[in-house]
């Protein structure tokens, strides 16, 4: 027991090393997450125990933490299946306790694992594993000839000298590929000085010559970035490329030469290097290719995906518009532009369509329509999809405009939104509309809370990604789900007008709790007050010390209920409101923040016995109760005309909200058809390690137009002033 305590905290040590952090912080990570709290709520109430770590790091400990259990787990079956077969060493039993990757780990247990029939085991139920081990020890005397003719054994199929030679060969060729440090030096070689190559294998699959730059290429492994692997991967995949990784053989085999003939001298030396030689080609350099490009692989997945998250991060963090009555519109040629307006909560009032295109294009009907909608309804905004037909229903609605006051229209990210509208989900919400028209109310919600709508779709759909389909799902499903969560929590949410999507991202609740509290909100009405919760079924204590401080009672009859402040610290607030002379009515005044402004945190600590952190979080939360972190970006970008193609001009200067962030660059959305594209080469005078480092998806930014390439509707643009 002891020694199993003292390994975990080694593991601990090792963890806060890596991670740069104390000791005591990633231990208090472990154990609160083993008591059963949830990553959202041990980064906003745990402070004092954590030291303020955000849930990225929390989240890093707890991988690393799960990774090295599972290795220890690994190193002892390992050791358990090594010494039943009575091979265990005390040399063998230090490598593999101290080994830190699980790649080290197998390759020590290599030599021990069952094999199906290979070259070498055969030999061995052959009786040549003595000639083999002869041949090893490079004798200064002996003929091998003479000696491969004393294994000829008509019963066990070794006929000939040449049959004995080889055999013993096939076994010489197994354990120089079974030996952990020879396949360790190959493999950082040929990640440092190998090259990976691609060819064309059927250019008829690539209709539209995707992976034309990939026909005849070649780059060193150690600098291929991770889109060029997905794309290689995806090309390879689609059998359209051929990839191979192509080491310094020569290098190599002269490594293996100087390892394995240390007398150059005997008679045996050629033929057991021919050996070794095998043994590389064969066993060693296929085996370690499939190693190799596991690796670069893997690491370009987590890139992809770390982007992918960052983007969701971004977008779902993307400033809501409140209390704004929206147009919501779903364009489309044939079948028609849907209309949906929806009131300042997101409800739906009416719904329409016009027809202002080809092939039915009733423009003077579609204008009427508009305009009596926009004057019926008082609407402030006009949300347009950026699906097919876009740009053609963005100049029909800026002419409108031009005969309305304050009106001012944005072009939404559509994707996903017609994923939702099929869904179960958006049936149960509206069972008489058609997928469109559902779409259409979305669109218009997504301008009004861009968050609580987007937690609709799966995070796969909102096309903020790259190479999502070539990653692993299950991984990247894992980080995006994390993403919506950290936001879900950080943002807080009314348990009054949320849905059960958003709802069961809230920290501590599942989807079936979630489905319990909108369903008892349906038959109670609103929830006046925080304790009620308790009485959800399936909200149990725990749930409900997890969930309940981010979720928010706006009008109740408890003001600390507004706030992220948790319950267990009501009775503390209450105690320095009193103390201060104010009520609790009174938070967000004008005149309590300016009392709060003059408080000393370390002063009240003591009193309070409450940490400084804490404290200064419910400071925060008394001087603004209703925070919204969104609140400080800036806000989106709203037109009230628009913006052709064959309008721009090299070197002009523009506005426009970046849609995408990629690994070479950032695509704009600068109002006209196609979103500009600014390489990360025109980023900024400065060398960019990553587009990410300069822009997030959803920021507002100037670009001046570098080159328009009418031909193919592509638009580069450039960050930096000429």
């Amino acid at each position: 027991m002891v020694e199993i305590l003292e390994k975990k905290s080694d593991l601990v040590l090792q963890i806060a090393k890596e991670l740069k952090i104390k000791v005591g912080q990633a231990q208090s990570v472990i154990d609160l997450t083993e008591e059963g709290n949830t990553i959202p709520f041990i980064a906003r109430y745990r402070k004092e125990r954590t030291g303020a770590l955000d849930e990225v790091v929390i989240r890093d400990i707890l991988e690393r933490w799960t990774y090295l259990m599972n290795l220890e787990d690994r190193k002892a079956e390992v050791l358990r299946i090594i010494e039943e077969q009575g091979k265990l060493t005390d040399e063998l039993t230090t490598l593999i306790t101290n080994a830190t990757k699980l790649q080290e780990v197998e390759d020590l247990y290599r030599p021990y694992k069952q094999k199906r029939r290979t070259k070498a085991s055969i030999a061995k139920e052959r009786g040549l594993e003595p000639l083999a081990n002869w041949m090893l020890s490079l004798p200064d005397n002996g003929d091998l000839a003479s000696e491969a003719e004393k294994y000829i054994n008509e019963e066990l199929a070794v006929l000939t000298r040449e049959d004995a030679i080889n055999g013993a060969k096939d076994i010489i060729a197994e354990v120089v590929s079974d030996q952990a440090e020879i396949r360790k030096w190959v493999r950082f070689e040929t990640l440092k000085h190998g090259i990976i190559q691609a060819s064309v294998k059927n250019e008829e699959k690539d209709e539209k010559r995707i992976f034309e730059m990939y026909y005849e290429y070649e780059e060193p492994v150690g600098k291929i970035v991770p889109h060029r692997i997905l794309a290689i991967n995806r090309g390879e995949k689609e059998d359209i490329l051929k990839v191979a990784i192509k080491p310094d053989i020569d290098k190599i085999l002269a490594y293996l030469q100087k390892t394995f003939i240390t007398n150059e001298r005997s008679s045996v030396a050629a033929e057991v290097f021919s050996a070794v030689e095998d043994g590389y080609k064969r066993l060693i350099q296929p085996s370690i290719e499939r190693e190799v490009r596991n690796e670069l692989t893997e690491k370009a997945e987590e890139q992809a995906i770390h982007i992918f998250s960052e983007n969701l991060r971004k977008l779902l963090l993307q400033p809501p518009l409140k209390g704004k009555i929206v147009l919501g519109v779903d364009p489309a040629y044939r079948t028609g532009c849907k209309l949906a307006v929806v009131d300042e909560t997101g409800k739906m009032l009416h719904i329409d369509v016009v027809y202002p295109h080809p092939p039915v294009a009733k423009r003077a009907e579609a204008e009427k329509k508009v305009l009596d909608i926009l004057k019926k309804f008082k609407i402030e905004m006009v949300a347009i999809g950026n699906g097919t037909a876009s740009r053609e229903t963005e100049e029909f609605i800026a002419e409108l405009l031009k005969q309305m006051d304050g009106i001012y229209y944005l072009i939404v990210n559509e994707a996903g939104a017609s994923v939702y509208s099929a869904s179960d989900l958006a049936r149960e919400e509206f069972p008489d509309l058609h997928v469109e028209e559902r779409s259409a109310v979305s669109i218009a919600r997504r301008l009004q809370d861009p968050l609580a709508e987007l937690v609709k779709i799966d995070p796969k759909s909102v096309g903020v990604g790259q190479y999502q389909h070539d990653v692993s799902q299950k991984r990247l499903q894992e980080s995006l789900t994390f993403v919506v969560e950290t936001v879900v929590n950080q943002v807080g949410v009314n348990v009054n007008t949320a849905s059960s999507s958003l709802l069961q991202y809230v920290s501590g609740l599942s989807k079936a709790v979630a489905n319990n509290i909108v369903k008892y909100r349906e038959e109670n009405g609103k929830f006046t007050n925080r304790k009620e919760l308790k009485g959800i079924p399936r909200l149990g204590a725990k749930t409900y010390e997890q969930s309940i401080g981010f979720l928010r009672i706006v009008d109740g009859d408890e003001p600390l209920d507004r706030t992220n402040i948790h319950p267990e610290n009501y009775a503390n607030v209450n105690k320095l409101l009193k103390s201060l002379g104010y009520s609790k009515d009174e938070i967000g005044s004008d005149k309590l923040v300016e009392t709060l402004n003059g408080l000393r945190v370390q002063d009240l600590t003591n009193e309070l016995e409450i940490g400084d952190l804490t404290l200064k979080d419910i400071i925060d939360s008394l001087k603004r109760p209703e925070r919204d972190p969104r609140d400080e970006l800036s806000k989106p970008l709203l037109r009230k005309d628009v913006l052709r193609l064959e309008d721009l001009q090299q070197g002009m200067e523009l506005q426009g909200t970046v849609r995408n962030v990629v690994d070479f660059g950032a695509f704009v959305d600068i109002g006209v058809k196609q979103d500009g594209l600014v390489h990360i080469s025109k980023m900024s005078h400065q060398f960019v390690k990553h587009p990410l480092d300069i822009v997030s998806v959803g920021d507002i930014v100037t670009v001046w137009v570098d080159d328009v390439d009418m031909k193919k509707g592509r638009v580069a643009l450039s960050m930096v002033k000429k």
